[in-house]
């Protein structure tokens, strides 16, 4: 057992498209990236490591007729050892998401029991593009959890201490005032578990479009995978194409906020329209636009090249190279979304891991 082949067994380069799920869903939520941020990128990274090494040794035998060259078949990498680092990998991503919190804990074990299904059980199936879809939006689901979870537990507890001046009493005075004291708070434990549950669905509410989105992608790609190894499918290649001009075009949408204005809102009893006074564009306020239209453009050039090719011509390598593309597609996707959602900075931050995942894929192969 090498480096080099644990790389290629846990397809190192891949692992670029990762973070920007974390980061996306932060964003989706208006929080920014924080201790909890960080813990959901690393519970992702050891969670897709996971179903990298466990998809290797679920396709043991089927990768030694068609990739023979792969770590397992060849030899380089024990099957036993794949299992084991596929376990290990999954307990050290849900004992990263545990300390991120609870809400984000019960996302990370949804993410890590949707990862074995698909390997073991569905990846072959009509369902296996689905349960794809379903893990990468799970993961950006958990960095949405796990943003600011730490102020949000901060602010229970501090909501559930005792009242004042109750170690001052004596005899029955300090009986009843204990008991008193007992009840207001276990009301007020439950009345903060209550508030802390209604928060953390409104996190995932919150989130979900931009979830969508991204799953809406991972279908399509992993539409496209399941004839990578045979080839000769002209339909999956169009039909992502297609999907990546549909996902194109929402992710260049402005998110609705809460207190935007109605379409009606400007109408008056005769339903005659009035035209709102809006500021004078300025360099300052076109650049999240501009901002956002470079990163959904830079993500359908990404994604649509290798796909037309393969369109034209569904050869295995061709399919290879689509497949390949679609995966680094993410990261483009991923900035659009949190630039979409106002964080600039986090789409420009993941916008810098594409120099990086681009120089190990030419070392590393995606696929």
């Amino acid at each position: 057992m090498t480096v080099r082949a644990w790389a290629e067994l846990l397809r190192v380069s891949a692992l670029f498209t990762v973070p920007g799920d974390a980061l996306a869903g932060a964003a989706a939520t208006g929080g920014r990236p924080d201790r909890g941020t960080a813990l959901a990128v690393g519970a992702s990274l050891c969670l897709y490591e996971a179903g990298m090494a466990l998809n290797d040794w679920a396709d043991r035998d089927e990768d030694a007729v068609d990739r023979p060259h792969r770590p397992i078949p060849s030899g380089r990498i024990a099957p036993g050892a794949a299992l084991a680092a596929a376990g290990a990998l999954t307990a050290a991503g849900l004992g990263l998401a545990a300390r991120a919190g609870r809400p984000a804990l019960a996302v990370a074990t949804g993410l890590a029991a949707t990862v074995w299904a698909y390997d073991l059980r569905l990846k072959h199936t009509p369902a296996g593009p689905a349960a794809m879809a379903a893990a990468r939006g799970l993961d950006l689901l958990l960095g949405a959890t796990a943003t600011g979870a730490a102020k949000r537990a901060a602010g229970s507890g501090a909501r559930t201490g005792p009242g004042p001046g109750s170690g001052s009493r004596t005899g029955k005075g300090a009986r009843a005032a204990s008991g008193s004291s007992a009840a207001s708070a276990s009301g007020s434990r439950t009345g903060s578990a209550s508030a802390s549950a209604s928060h953390s669905r409104g996190v995932v509410r919150a989130a979900l479009p931009a979830a969508g989105l991204l799953g809406a992608h991972t279908y399509a790609v992993t539409a496209v995978s399941r004839h990578e190894a045979q080839g000769g499918s002209t339909a999956a290649p169009l039909a992502a194409l297609a999907a990546t001009a549909a996902l194109g075009a929402a992710a260049l949408r402005e998110r609705r906020g809460p207190g935007d204005a109605s379409p009606d809102a400007g109408r008056d009893r005769k339903g005659e329209s009035h035209r709102s006074h809006r500021p004078p564009a300025t360099p300052a306020s076109l650049a999240p636009r501009l901002l956002r239209t470079a990163l959904t453009g830079s993500y359908f050039r990404t994604a649509a090249g290798p796909l037309i090719h393969a369109a034209l011509n569904p050869s295995p390598p061709l399919t290879q190279r689509a497949v390949g593309g679609g995966i680094r597609a993410m990261i483009p996707l991923q900035a659009a979304l949190a630039a979409r959602a106002g964080a600039a900075g986090s789409g420009l931050a993941v916008m810098g891991l594409v120099p990086l995942a681009r120089t190990l894929a030419r070392k590393v192969s995606l696929t």
